[in-house]
């Protein structure tokens, strides 16, 4: 393609049919490809990078879907999407900087803004790569944030960094500057962006995108005291504890003083059960879901560090988790799970080994398993460290998939006993080790089995598998229950088979995740 001529490029973007998405993708990757090896003046060359945003920005969201709400690590497909995704995002910003690199406009006539769009829309695809690695819980590969920061400091240096730059591709905020770009990707960080649900850090982003003019990014005066988190233009990474050593014209604050009121603002509406008007947009989530998680947001968002209840340590040795009630049940409860007696019912599990091994298994007899057999396999995890409520662990070798919210079992160490535990945060590093983060649910669990109580055909029910976790005065924790996702409602009956049938009435759910609920409950 003679991109000397910008036509033939206008007419490849103009050909670009979405509804072939695998398509439209190779052919915009040949068109920036080709851009790249013969770039044109520099007027078509920013129109034709212009004119590529709307496309890209469909294809490019709808290949993440295939990898943005999965367990880690990624398989080869979602690595091989997810790969091409941040490859393209990265292509992009190069492109926007190469064109800027390559033309040098005289000033007047607009260039000042045109610059400033410039290193907008660099530090822009810059930032979309670092989301990509947020989306799809990745760590964050070397160099990232100082790419990030290099064109940052050069918008700050040319007085351009707070030039607002239309965009009609926004639908939120319809444009913003450089500073508010460099905002708003540290507030999702700061958010907790590995421990989010995809649905929370999606509404997160959103509203880091409305919120970002609201933050201010300052040099420090001479004699200014330094806080404790700065952005370090030096440093690869986002927001930074002050370190020992580095040059004090690298050092930029965040105020966050109108952020601050605005948070504040909002969650007083929210508690009257009040929707504001820049929520509307995602009217999916009620006030009660909005308030949840910007009470969570005040402090990391305000600057506040959160103050740890128990005291970290480090820890090491290896330690055993399992996954999956089936597995999580066997091991707590040191046997196989099997129908009480009084159900007087086979599960399909069972009746499927019944006929299998019927010339084997003699029907008197209570049916027992190996474990093996059945896959319920513990693996072996590194503990990073630990404190009374949580635990960071590393898997290094391949292993069973793994997502945030999940419920796990972990013998830590040489304890003979497993605790129950959820995945508080999770994230895979470049090297396919996974780094996960687990809150661990008070008490000792007892393995019980459970059933929903019908007003009709009770008999007809089965139980399945779920736990207790005992009251524990020290921390204020009630006596909880363990149930299948999808069991609560409150004041809905449940039968609870230890060494006997009893009935218990569910309160209030407490915690749930992809695989369980956590509610309290009272005797019936």
């Amino acid at each position: 393609m003679d991109t000397a001529d910008p036509h033939p490029g206008f007419q490849i973007l103009s050909r670009l049919s979405l509804a072939n998405l695998a398509r439209a993708r190779v052919d915009l990757d040949y068109l920036l490809d080709s851009v790249l090896a013969a770039p044109p003046a520099a007027d078509v060359y920013l129109q034709l990078l212009e004119q590529a945003r709307l496309p890209l920005g469909f294809i490019q969201d709808h290949l993440a879907q295939s990898y943005a709400n999965k367990s880690l690590p990624l398989d080869e497909n979602e690595e091989e999407v997810f790969q091409r995704v941040v490859a393209m995002w990265r292509k992009i910003s190069f492109l926007y900087a190469d064109c800027a690199r390559k033309h040098h406009w005289s000033s007047g006539n607009g260039n000042a803004e045109r610059a400033a769009l410039i290193f907008h829309r660099c530090i822009y695809y810059n930032g979309m790569a670092v989301f990509e690695h947020h989306r799809a819980r990745r760590t964050l590969p070397a160099g990232l944030w100082l790419e990030l920061h290099r064109y940052y400091a050069n918008a700050e240096k040319w007085g351009l960094a707070t030039i607002f730059v239309p965009d009609a591709l926004d639908h939120i905020a319809r444009g913003s500057h450089c500073a508010a770009l460099v905002a708003g990707l540290i507030l999702v960080e700061l958010a907790g962006s590995y421990s989010l649900p995809v649905r929370d850090l999606m509404l997160v982003r959103r509203w880091s995108i409305q919120w970002a003019h609201l933050v201010a990014i300052h040099p420090f005066g001479p004699e200014e005291a330094l806080p404790l988190l700065v952005i370090d233009l030096g440093q690869d990474s986002g927001l930074s504890v002050m370190p020992d050593r580095t040059r004090r014209e690298n050092l930029r604050r965040l105020d966050v003083s109108l952020l601050r009121q605005r948070i504040g603002h909002v969650r007083s509406l929210l508690k009257e059960n009040i929707i504001p008007t820049e929520f509307v947009a995602d009217n999916d989530y009620s006030a009660e879901h909005y308030g949840r998680l910007l009470k969570n947001l005040a402090r990391p968002w305000s600057l506040f560090r959160p103050a740890r209840a128990y005291r970290r340590h480090k820890a090491s040795g290896p330690s055993k988790i399992c996954a999956g009630i089936e597995a999580i049940h066997y091991f707590v409860s040191g046997k196989e799970f099997a129908q009480p007696v009084e159900a007087n019912l086979y599960s399909r599990q069972d009746f499927e080994a019944l006929f299998a091994f019927r010339r084997t298994i003699q029907t008197t007899q209570p049916m027992v398993y190996l474990q093996g057999s059945m896959g319920l396999a513990c693996e072996t995890w590194e503990m990073l460290d630990q404190s009374a409520t949580g635990f960071r662990l590393m898997r290094a070798s391949f292993g069973r998939r793994i997502e945030p919210g999940q419920l796990l079992a972990i013998r830590a160490g040489d304890s003979e006993a497993y605790l129950l535990v959820t995945v508080a945060w999770l994230m895979q590093e470049q090297t396919g080790a996974l780094l996960a983060g687990l809150a661990a649910l008070p008490g000792k669990p007892q393995a019980v089995a459970v059933r929903r109580v019908w007003q009709q055909s009770e008999s007809a029910v089965p139980f399945e598998r779920g736990f207790l976790l005992p009251a524990v005065p020290a921390i204020n924790a009630e006596q909880t229950i363990i149930l299948p996702p999808g069991w609560f409602h409150p004041n809905s009956l449940v039968e609870v088979y230890t060494d006997k049938s009893w009935c218990v009435r569910l309160v209030r759910l407490l915690a749930d995740g992809p695989d369980f609920e956590r509610a309290t409950f009272v005797a019936s």
